[in-house]
């Protein structure tokens, strides 16, 4: 059995409130959807931020606050 570590954390109401209905909806515990959450971020979203070449972020950055106001009128 793996070792396990008790924590507590304050998260948003509404993203507890999602990880609750998604727990129930799917038949398991609240633990394991926020791990499964947590080990898709680390395994999966953090090394794909070091992809991209830091000049192609900053230019990417750059160019998404230039143009915020118009990405969320497009979005609309």
């Amino acid at each position: 059995m793996p070792r396990t570590v008790k924590i507590a954390l304050e998260i948003d109401a509404k993203l507890y409130e999602e990880l609750v209905s998604v727990a129930k909806e799917n038949q398991q515990s609240q633990r394991f959807v926020l791990e499964l959450a947590l080990q898709h971020y680390l395994y999966n979203v953090v090394p794909s931020q070091h992809m991209a070449r830091s000049e192609v972020m900053a230019a990417y950055r750059r160019s998404n606050k230039k143009y915020r106001e118009l990405y969320k009128r497009l979005a609309k």
